[in-house]
């Protein structure tokens, strides 16, 4: 038993001893003490006034934010819930993070055009949307309540938006054009907006828009941003240059111009209409007059031709000169025997050799006075 006392005794010594949290040497394979969880990472700002009158310096800092990143700092009246339009916007200012996201300005104190309750607005100007907002007095300037704030949170746009589709074939003969409207929309609100409901309007020229409510489903965290999609439609037909807005609680959100080209296959339908529609109703009418038009009468196998015709008038020249041979003296030896040249071809009455007009008493001029 000595023995064995003996050796656990000069064992402990070669044990290692490690500090515990009390700072009392611990064994090996002791618990240690967690570290704490690092502090949240959000976007944050500090105001080193909390109440400050007009013409007075603010000095605003802030952490959490992007590196090398431009932030705006603006007081805002209302909470902001009305947006930028509760701020003084001329005398805001701008200020870029350091490397590890932080920054520090001073900010002069105005009077917002909206009254208190009023914060210090913090937001990045380019890049994914970030915000924050700090409790801020205004001393002398105006208090009064909060408005209600929409149930379906606080959308504004957060990029240019876009129009995605294109035309077809049935739009070139007069189809409703249709496209696509997409927008980035971010949620400023402290509610999340589930399933908001837009206005989409569309108008031509001097005209006012005419609007169409659709929803989106989806839902649009606080502080948080969404693509939407919505589909936009126009008349049938329509062409020239229109405007495309989305509005939201009574805001519009943003506008894109859209150029709708003229439906050409209507124009050239109306052309052939017009050389079409003439041409088959002159062929009906042609085809009515040849219908109700009377027959015309059989010719009578016993009576003559008409007056123009060959034969007859060679029939009525023998006739005639047979006649007129009868009537007269005999002929002279060597003349020919009835209306026959001398060559044996027929020879029109009315112009026998005895009874042809001479050409001399025809075509003589008389001698004028004194000639010889």
């Amino acid at each position: 038993m000595g023995a064995l006392a003996l050796c656990a005794a000069s064992a402990l010594p070669t044990l290692p001893a490690t500090a515990n949290a009390t700072g009392l040497p611990s064994a090996v394979g002791a618990p240690t003490v967690a570290r704490a969880p690092a502090a949240d990472d959000r976007p944050s700002v500090r105001l080193f006034d909390k109440e400050a009158g007009k013409g007075g310096t603010l000095t605003v800092t802030g952490r959490g934010w992007r590196p090398k990143a431009l932030l705006t700092l603006l007081i805002c009246g209302q909470n902001m819930i009305g947006g930028t339009n509760a701020c003084a916007n001329g005398d805001g200012r701008a200020v870029t993070t350091d490397s590890h996201g932080a920054f520090r300005r001073s900010l002069p104190v105005a009077e917002p055009p909206k009254p208190c309750p009023c914060v210090v607005h913090v937001a990045t100007v380019t890049g994914a949307a970030d915000a924050a907002d700090a409790a801020f007095t205004v001393a002398g300037h105006p208090v009064a309540p909060l408005p209600e704030e929409r149930p379906g949170g606080r959308l504004t746009a957060l990029a240019p938006p876009r129009l995605t589709g294109s035309s077809g074939l049935l739009n070139w003969f007069g189809a409703p054009p249709q496209r696509r409207l997409t927008v980035t929309v971010g949620n400023l609100g402290p509610t999340a907006a589930r399933n908001p409901v837009f206005q989409v309007g569309t108008s031509h020229g001097v005209f006012a828009p005419e609007w169409e409510e659709q929803q989106w489903r989806g839902t649009v965290p606080a502080g948080r941003k969404a693509e939407i999609t919505l589909p936009v439609e126009l008349a049938a037909g329509a062409h020239g240059d229109y405007l495309v807005s989305l509005k939201y609680g009574g805001k519009i959100l943003a506008e894109q111009p859209w150029g709708v080209g003229r439906p050409w296959g209507v124009t050239l339908f109306w052309v052939l209409l017009c050389l079409v529609v003439p041409t088959a109703v002159f062929r009906i009418g042609m085809a009515v007059v040849e219908r109700v038009r009377p027959a015309r009468a059989a010719p009578d196998r016993h009576r003559p031709a008409a007056y123009g015709d060959g034969r007859t008038l060679i029939r009525r020249g023998k006739r005639y000169g047979k006649n007129r041979r009868n009537s007269r003296s005999p002929a002279a030896p060597g003349a020919p025997d009835g209306p026959h040249g001398p060559d044996g071809s027929a020879a029109l009455p009315w112009f026998t050799p005895d009874t042809a007009p001479s050409t001399t008493t025809s075509t003589e001029r008389p001698t004028s006075k004194g000639s010889a």
